[in-house]
């Protein structure tokens, strides 16, 4: 098979682990980048992101972080090992080339980027389920006079230093986001829409994400009733602090909404300490303040969206939407979908860690590659 038979899409930490386990089973394949760099996404990420899962369940196929790296690498750091893992297994992949529309036609697919036409027997799509960042449905957003990003392009505190800023959106994100800038001094708010799940990254001194591996192998219920024992131990009733717990087990949420939980880093000692208010869903944005579900009515000069993001496949894929789930990522991972030589790598947040899904992933689909060739 030439290099065009199999065509990976994406070249962040998905597409590269699919590239070297297809090298690894000696299969020649192209990888197609819209950006100038490996990991761009990563690259452009805020400043002080650590990962939130654990060097040890975070390294790629055939290629474990090293032992000098932290517990919990820095976004340098795993610009760093991605960019050193892409050498190692000679992962070059083609920079520039965006794809812009993905048919299948005979026995192929007809992929249409911005280089040309690609016609690959096999397609793996490593893009992603933070491609494209969700706009806020907020009313009158478009009214207001301050300063508005969303959270993909948010950096550091510098720029919102004296302003009275508010962050729409408790998810990780903007949580953290909300605890940069509160670190800083800056007068800060974070919108907390609905209940949410906080989970200490480190429970009584292990990692969250350990603790979660290890109950990976139980039945989701049993799996929920320790996880929210455990939880109501070491975080306790929030309410006073405006942070409410679901219903729902955070493990169920997961799997039925792709709902994860805050996995806290700090943010709820700064509400705690009052350094970080918690206000309601927003109901009204206006020029200079915006009006609050509850009613109340408060000034801001500066907001950050941390409103979601989404795979954007739909736009991407023909036949996308007949195997989508409700929050638009494909119903089957790390195996061949519904649609015919089509694979999805990196489509999974799950309370073990997208790196360590990845990980699994990558070899699965390289082998079922390797076997429908070989029959």
């Amino acid at each position: 098979m030439g290099d065009a038979d199999i065509i990976v899409v994406g070249a962040g930490p998905a597409g590269l682990a699919a590239s070297a386990c297809l090298r690894r089973q000696g299969l020649a394949h192209c990888v197609l980048e819209r950006g100038a760099e490996i990991a761009g996404s990563w690259r452009r990420h805020y400043d002080r992101l650590h990962l939130h899962t654990v060097k040890d369940h975070s390294g790629l196929p055939m290629s474990p972080w090293p032992p000098a790296a932290p517990r919990y690498p820095s976004r340098d750091q795993v610009v760093g090992y991605l960019t050193r893992y892409a050498a190692q297994h000679a992962v070059r992949p083609r920079f520039g080339v965006e794809v812009r529309r993905v048919s299948r036609q005979g026995g192929r697919f007809a992929i249409d980027t911005g280089a040309g036409r690609f016609t690959p027997r096999f397609l793996i799509m490593a893009t992603g389920y933070n491609r494209v960042a969700q706009p806020a449905p907020l009313a009158g957003l478009c009214d207001f006079t301050g300063s508005q990003v969303h959270a993909a392009d948010y950096r550091n505190p510098q720029p919102y230093i004296g302003k009275r800023t508010l962050v729409v959106g408790c998810g990780n994100s903007g949580a953290e986001i909300a605890l940069d800038l509160a670190e800083r001094g800056i007068e800060v708010a974070l919108v907390v829409r609905g209940p949410v799940h906080v989970v200490p990254r480190d429970l009584f001194g292990r990692p969250a994400q350990q603790t979660a591996v290890m109950l990976s192998a139980l039945p989701l219920g049993l799996r929920d009733a320790v996880t929210t024992t455990v939880l109501r131990l070491a975080v306790g009733d929030l309410s006073r602090w405006g942070i409410r717990r679901p219903r729902l087990g955070p493990n169920r949420m997961i799997e039925e909404s792709g709902r994860v939980p805050l996995l806290d880093v700090g943010t709820l000692a700064m509400i705690k300490a009052g350094r970080i208010r918690v206000l309601p869903a927003v109901e009204q944005v206006f020029a200079d303040r915006v009006r609050f579900a509850d009613g109340a009515s408060q000034p801001f000069e500066a907001m950050i969206l941390a409103t979601g993001y989404s795979p954007g496949l739909d736009a991407l894929i023909e036949g996308f939407e007949n195997i989508a789930d409700a929050r638009g990522r494909p119903d089957r991972f790390g195996e061949e979908s519904a649609i015919a030589g089509c694979f999805f790598i990196g489509f999974r947040n799950p309370a073990t860690g997208a790196l360590r899904e990845i990980a699994l992933e990558a070899p699965r689909i390289a082998a079922a590659i390797k076997a429908r060739i070989g029959a």
